[in-house]
């Protein structure tokens, strides 16, 4: 078995290291003193970065696009196994330099090409030392982390091409649980039998969890999102009765993992709301709400996006517009009150779509979402597609979504907060710094699989290829 966990930089860190922020530069001592201590007397390999010269060379002219793009028929794996496919670095490592850069669109400079060629020259050394440490090892299989930044993303792609199986992990949706998956993490793949249905007492336990979401009383990831939730005031309220309908607009976080699977009808949001806007433009009679993603500018850490939606607004003049109300991050105006009162709501692949469907409201989708794989919401086919819907919608004297859509909803967020979520509550509790986790204090014997439903799920899962689906409780 190998434990692949390495959230680095330029440089790849030691194997066996995690880290949380992706933007402090090499050499990343802290990512290496932390894998000391966690482990301590383990079988530790490090990867010592050698500059490949011919590959450096090859990327030393490429512009932002051709680097984003570069695939490369690695001498190393050429001579490994006959037929092995060309790396495709540009694909592994653009989400990790749109996280570091915290935008989604890459300028084209000298400091975002010299990102790029040494992101891409360190995928390479990840390549090439995994695949030699498979061969050494011969592993059952491979766990790693989120499989989204590029050392895990060129990990998981090397083990696959040697048919080695490799599962990743990612923060599940309750406090302090996980997801296990061979599957891409962060696009959450849910299996629900067709035959499930909620009973009397998985339905108390899910409209228990809503209600307190609904108050914003929830934490991801360690974040609480909402220190406070508010009406809608009188001032919008007066400015809204003046509107035929209100139709909310819910955007995300644009270098967000999720975006990765969310860009199929269009290439990236701000695509998706330019779009939008045509449709704005067109509609004087309707009163659109554009909200900010509250994680977009998180306070308090360096998680700021510098292509943000606030900007968008302004560069393209849309809060001068008569129909357009905008909600900055840092407001914290109920989303939930501005779906009861909308005629429909517009999502990119942002949560509110799964909780305005739960709601019974419609909503139409710009952005692939986890609960897109289900017939929860509209997803049309095309951009085009969706631009038809929207206005289909805007021109109906009612809407009413199908009645599956919202059983489905029910259906797809218990498998999400209480089948695949795996508690690990018993082990980790909130540190004090504000996104992270420590351990808690706890026996060895707690560590063993039967004590532990959790840890005895990991364990067949990885080892045993059973399901990651936590027993219902």
């Amino acid at each position: 078995m190998v434990h692949f966990v390495c959230q680095s930089g330029l440089q790849p860190c030691v194997l066996g290291t995690s880290r949380e922020d992706h933007t402090q530069p090499p050499p990343c001592t802290g990512c290496i003193a932390q894998s000391n201590r966690l482990y301590n007397g383990a079988d530790v390999r490090s990867f010592v970065y050698q500059e490949d010269p011919h590959l450096a060379a090859r990327l030393q002219c490429l512009s932002v696009d051709e680097l984003g793009n570069f695939a490369y028929e690695s001498p190393h794996f050429a001579l490994r196994t006959p037929g092995f496919a060309p790396l495709p670095l540009g694909r592994l490592v653009l989400p990790s330099i749109r996280w570091a850069l915290r935008r989604h669109t890459l300028p084209e400079d000298e400091a975002a090409r010299y990102l790029l060629r040494q992101y891409i020259l360190s995928a390479h050394q990840v390549a090439g030392k995994f695949a030699d440490l498979l061969d050494q090892r011969q592993p059952q299989a491979v766990v790693i982390f989120n499989a989204a930044m590029y050392p895990e993303a060129a990990a998981r792609w090397v083990a696959r091409q040697m048919g080695v199986r490799a599962i990743s992990h990612e923060v599940g949706f309750q406090q302090y649980s996980t997801f296990f998956t061979e599957g891409e993490p962060t696009a959450y793949p849910i299996h629900i039998p067709k035959d499930f249905e909620l009973n009397s007492e998985q339905n108390a336990r899910l409209d228990a969890y809503l209600e307190k979401r609904f108050q914003g009383k929830f934490t991801m990831a360690g974040i609480q999102f909402w220190p406070e939730m508010r009406g809608l005031d009188e001032a919008f309220l007066k400015k809204a009765a003046g509107f035929k309908q209100i139709v909310p607009v819910f955007t995300n976080v644009v270098y967000d993992t999720s975006q990765v699977h969310a860009n199929v009808l269009f290439p990236h949001m701000f695509a998706w709301l330019d779009s939008v806007l045509e449709i704005i433009r067109q509609h004087p009679e309707t009163l659109f709400v554009i909200r900010a993603h509250p994680d977009e500018m998180r306070p308090g850490t360096r998680k700021l996006s510098n292509e943000s939606v606030r900007q968008w607004i302004h560069d393209q003049g849309a809060d001068n517009l008569p129909n357009v109300v905008f909600i900055d991050s840092q407001e914290y105006i109920s989303s939930y009150e501005l779906v009861q009162k909308a005629k429909f709501i517009i999502v990119y692949n942002s949560s509110i779509g799964l909780e305005a469907a739960l709601m019974g409201a419609s909503v139409l989708c710009g952005g692939k979402a986890r609960y897109t794989q289900y017939p929860i919401v509209h997803f049309p086919a095309s951009a085009a597609d969706f631009r038809l819907q929207a206005e289909q919608f805007l021109s109906a004297a009612s809407l009413q979504p199908p009645p599956e859509f919202q059983r489905n909803a029910r259906r797809f967020l218990y498998y999400q907060l209480y089948r695949i979520s795996i508690p690990l509550g018993d082990y980790i509790q909130a540190a004090p710094r504000m996104g992270f986790v420590q351990l808690r204090p706890f026996t060895w014997e707690q560590l063993l699989p039967e004590n532990s439903p959790a840890l005895r799920l990991l364990v067949d899962g990885i080892t045993r290829k059973q399901t990651f689906l936590f027993p219902d409780s």
